[in-house]
């Protein structure tokens, strides 16, 4: 090769950098001067040579960007001159027909080893460029493809995200999506179960093929703790996964939690990418997209999605036209009304309804006038069939009947869109709903919703107890009418006048015929008038005796006897006998769910009417003891729901429901705690009490004998009480154990109750391996433990006095306890997080304790308890505490007897690496003065964080000793900081003066700083050349 063939690479890489330059042109160019050589490989050596000088250099420079460009669109035109359809000979063939581009990749495979991690970085970035640049139907060598393969394999789990990133999107066309054994997609969902980088997450989830096999990995990352890992996710289902590949829970899931995602460009993502993407799916229909979300069992979910479709429209009328077929009447016929079309009815008005004044004219369009709407909703409902035992076995009968209650529901709700400021509308509206209420065959599933729109039409609390309670009466006593007898005496007597009544006739007509004859007219006007009377009285004993032997009579009686014997019942009740019988369980479950819906609606500051005594004696209490567990778990909601309006009713019945809390089925167990803790939460521990003053008042009553008596009998019981819910805590029931950790986390956060010992309770209960597939109850404990430590001092004082009970607990339990498992020193991390001051969302405003901190107060603790026992194991855990804790800079007397304490503790340890950290310790505290205060060793976490990314934390320490809690929140170890996708390996050293006790950090610190210098000159060097 000559030198003006040298000149020629050298130029065109030189020209490559610039980025006007065509770079297409430039490839060209050079193709041709290589095609006319005879021995390349000169050329091949020339230029790797030039290629090395940008393959050093790390950092995204646009210089370095274009030159591998342009050597991608060099190296690929050979591929394309190969020509597309060639023969199998050909093919076998193709490796000779270019040798620059195999000689290329050969270089590149031996060079992924490198040291340099920018060399690494290039390689890797080069095969994914020179790969997605070959045409589609292109082919190479099988020794290559094993060969790219395997290195790529190795290079996504490089230790740095760049070239993990550039690996993973060269393997993207190495996948095979059907084959459950290919080595790519098991990489790509170990990267995207496992890496710690959101950047190298998204790249794989660009690039990764839907699949059987891959698609419950992608869904997996729609719950990403990283917002645009979410994002993308999203964005791959919308454009390369078809609805059908998704089950109908995983669609509702999807879209339940891209509508409620906290960051508003996931939810954007969902509203203008997933959506419109199912909606084109089924041709724009949204009727058929309902049918594909199952309305019926995820109705919230799919309102969300008709208003999130609502929203992004600009005229409603396209949308009433699209998915309405209303009648003259404003209507849906009710023969066409189905599960999917009444939603979106309901929607569509409450969406235009909360528009305001410009929605009004669209409104009247969609619904008719009240009146009729009334009558239609009647009419509906009444339809809807009773199924008995029989039926309900028959599937087809039953899914019927839901659908019918499904559209019921939505109908009632329906009113509320209804105007009803005209008086016949609204009156007409009323009667509907009480006529309703009152109907046998209306199902318990619709009386919530029918109680919860007729209280909103009744403002006044009074008005709604007052129809409430007529209502229920006409329910448990309904008027019936029963057929009443008729005496044979009074039959007698009837056909005894029937007969003297003839014979008396008989004898005023003979004596109308002899007057007539005498031609006494006087006498034959008045015969003629008696037999007139006669005539007419006995008409009417013949009427009488026309009628049918029984007569009915209306009586109001309870509803339950109609079950009994008929002519048994109805002699009792013509005799004038009262019937106790029991209600049956339908009837009562209507009147309890119309009564608890009445006293949810009511303020909770207005007392216990009179009416309402009188439903809660003849219809609450009794239900206590019904035999049907739904009629008791309803009762026990009222109870507790009355105990709100009134101390001296919840006074009167806690006994019961502490009864009911320990001995009733689960289900009814829970119920009566949540009222337990709802009294709590309420009156707090004057439970008992007669004032309504919380127990740490100043100005309580002055205290006198029965007083006193009284209010140790209020400790006692609100003693029991407590003791009681912490025995649940340790119940094998779930639900029952959930409930009760979260009402104690409710009153510890209120302030209600304050006890280290139940605080410690909850830690053990959160730690405990027993818990660990209960999510509710994990979540509960973590949100609890960081608000509550966050929210003030004393929370904190409380958390470290139960710091040491619970490291006791941990250390003390049984090899067959599940305790054992716990990492106590992981347990005592998280305790010494939670209580350090530079947490508080407030600064302590009470002057004794501003110059100590919890941390002082556990030193001490901490001190005490090796004292104690010097020899013990845990001493060493106990010093690791004392070395973590962020004490008070301050000097004053604490400061001294903490000195001196430490002294103490020094001549009585005698463990070399305690005593060395206790001698760390002391030299820190003498060191320290007020102007330089003590940094935080370690930051409280996020408790709901991804332990898998911790990005962003160049200024925190890394965590030392103990395993890492799987539950979301504990404290986890560090790990050093890491780059981010666009950086490169220098480290951000922290602008935060650096901890004065030596750690790891600081060993490491010198090493990284001269990384980073290196890594300077290397790009200086290489630009420079």
């Amino acid at each position: 090769m000559t030198a003006d063939n040298d000149l020629e690479i050298k130029e065109a890489f030189q020209r490559a950098q610039k980025s006007h330059s065509n770079k297409a042109k430039l490839a060209a160019s050079l193709k041709s001067r290589y095609n006319k050589l005879e021995d390349k490989t000169p050329f091949h050596e020339e230029f790797i040579h030039y290629l090395k000088y940008a393959m050093i250099i790390y950092k995204r420079e646009p210089a370095v960007e274009h030159i591998i460009d342009f050597v991608t669109k060099f190296a690929v035109s050979f591929e394309a001159t190969g020509g597309e359809g060639q023969e199998e000979e050909e093919e076998e063939e193709q490796e000779d027909d270019h040798p620059f581009l195999s000689f290329l990749f050969t270089f590149l495979l031996e060079s992924h080893n490198a040291n340099s991690h920018a060399v690494r970085f290039r390689v890797c970035q080069l095969i994914n460029k020179l790969l997605g640049s070959m045409s589609e139907n292109a082919q190479i060598d099988d020794d290559l493809f094993d060969q790219i393969h395997e290195t790529m394999l190795i290079r996504v789990t490089d230790k740095f995200p760049n070239i993990r990133i550039q690996a993973a999107l060269a393997m993207a066309r190495l996948q095979e999506p059907q084959n459950p054994d290919c080595p790519t997609m098991k990489a790509y969902m170990l990267i995207l179960e496992n890496d710690s980088n959101p950047e190298v997450r998204r790249a794989v989830l660009s690039c990764i093929a839907p699949s059987v096999i891959s698609l419950p990995k992608i869904l997996k990352r729609t719950r990403d703790v990283k917002e645009r890992v979410r994002k993308l996710a999203y964005e791959v289902l919308a454009e390369k996964v078809h609805m059908r590949a998704l089950t109908i829970a995983q669609r509702v899931s999807l879209l339940q939690q891209g509508l409620h995602d906290p960051s508003e460009v996931v939810k954007d993502v969902v509203k203008s990418k997933l959506l419109p993407a199912w909606l084109r799916l089924v041709d724009g229909k949204v009727l058929d997209l309902l049918h594909k979300l199952d309305v019926e069992n995820f109705t919230e979910i799919t309102s969300e999605v008709l208003h999130a479709l609502f929203s992004r429209v600009g005229s409603l009328e396209e949308l009433q036209q699209e998915g309405l077929s209303l009648d003259e009447r404003k209507l849906i016929p009710v023969e066409a009304l189905t599960c999917e079309n009444v939603l979106y009815w309901r929607a569509l008005c409450e969406f235009v309804k909360e528009k305001g004044d410009q929605g009004e004219e669209i409104l009247e369009q969609l619904i008719p006038e009240a009146v009729i709407f009334a009558e239609y909703l009647y009419g509906y409902l009444k339809s809807i069939p009773m199924l008995g035992q029989d039926q309900m076995a028959d599937d087809q009968q039953l899914d019927m009947v839901l659908s019918k209650e499904f559209i019921g529901k939505q109908l009632i709700l329906l009113v509320g869109c209804l105007d009803t400021a005209e008086e016949g509308g609204r009156k007409r509206v009323l009667a509907v709903l009480q006529e309703m209420l009152v109907l046998p065959n209306t199902p318990i599933s619709l009386i919530s919703l029918l109680v919860e729109r007729l209280m909103n039409m009744l403002k006044d609390d009074d008005r709604r107890i007052q129809v409430i309670a007529e209502i229920i009466s006409e329910v448990r006593e309904p008027i019936v009418h029963v057929s009443e007898p008729i005496d044979e005496n009074e039959n007698r007597r009837i056909r005894v006048k029937l007969a003297e009544g003839k014979v008396q006739i008989m004898e005023a007509k003979q004596a109308l015929e002899d007057a007539i004859s005498a031609q006494d007219f006087g006498r034959a006007a008045e015969l003629k008038d008696r037999i007139s009377e006669l005539e007419g009285a006995q008409a009417q004993l013949v009427a009488e005796a026309a009628q049918p032997s029984n007569r009915e009579k209306e009586v109001r009686v309870e509803k339950s006897s109609l079950s009994d014997s008929t002519s048994t019942w109805a002699q009792s009740v013509l005799n004038g006998e009262n019937s106790f019988t029991e209600s049956d369980p339908e009837t009562l479950l209507k009147c309890l769910t119309m009564f608890v819906e009445v006293m949810k609606q009511m303020n909770i500051k207005k007392s216990i009417s009179p009416a309402i005594n009188a439903l809660i004696e003849s219809l609450v209490l009794p239900s206590i003891a019904n035999p049907n567990t739904a009629v008791r778990n309803v009762a026990v909601t009222c109870l507790g729901t009355c105990a709100l309006h009134s101390k001296d009713f919840a006074n009167r019945h806690l006994v019961l429901l502490l009864q009911i809390s320990q001995l009733d089925e689960p289900k009814v167990r829970i119920n009566a705690v949540r009222a337990l803790i709802d009294q709590l939460l309420l009156n707090g521990l004057d439970i008992v009490g007669q004032s309504t003053k919380a127990p740490d008042d100043s100005d309580a009553d002055a205290a006198s004998p029965a007083g006193e008596v009284e209010s140790e009998d209020g400790q006692s019981t609100v003693q029991s009480i407590l003791t009681m819910l912490a025995d649940f805590l340790d119940s094998e029931d779930t639900e029952l154990r959930t409930e009760v950790a979260e009402g104690l986390a409710k009153l510890m956060y209120c302030g209600r109750i304050s006890s280290p010992k139940l605080l410690s309770r909850l830690l053990l209960l959160w730690y405990n391996p027993v818990t660990e597939d209960d999510t509710k109850l994990r979540h509960c404990l973590g949100v609890f433990l960081q608000l509550y430590a966050r929210e003030s001092r004393a929370h904190q004082d409380r958390i470290e006095e139960s710091f040491l009970p619970t490291i006791r607990t941990l250390i003390q339990a049984p090899a067959t306890s599940p305790l054992a498992e716990v990492d106590s020193a992981n347990v005592a991390e998280l305790l010494i997080e939670l209580t350090r001051p530079s947490i508080l969302n407030r600064p302590v405003k009470d002057a004794a304790l501003q110059g100590l901190s919890a941390h002082d107060s556990l030193a001490v603790r901490l001190c005490d308890e090796i004292l104690r026992d010097p020899k013990a194991p845990e001493v060493r855990l106990y010093t690791k505490c004392l070395s973590c804790l962020e004490l008070s800079a301050e000097d004053g007397p604490h400061r001294s007897d903490l000195l001196l304490l430490l002294k103490e503790v020094q001549e009585e340890v005698k463990n070399k690496v305690c005593l060395r950290v206790l001698e760390k310790m002391t030299s820190r505290l003498k060191c320290e003065s007020k102007k330089n205060p003590t940094l935080p060793d370690t930051t409280l976490q996020a408790l709901d964080e991804n332990t898998g990314d911790v990005d962003d934390l160049n200024t925190k320490r890394p965590r030392r000793g103990g395993r890492t809690k799987p539950a979301a929140g504990k404290a986890r170890k560090g790990s050093k900081a890491r780059e981010s996708s666009e950086e490169s390996d220098e480290e951000n050293i922290p602008d935060t003066p650096v901890v004065q006790r030596p750690s790891r950090r600081g060993k490491a610190a010198p090493a990284d700083k001269t990384k980073q210098d290196l890594s300077t000159l290397l790009d200086q060097e290489a630009n420079g050349s």
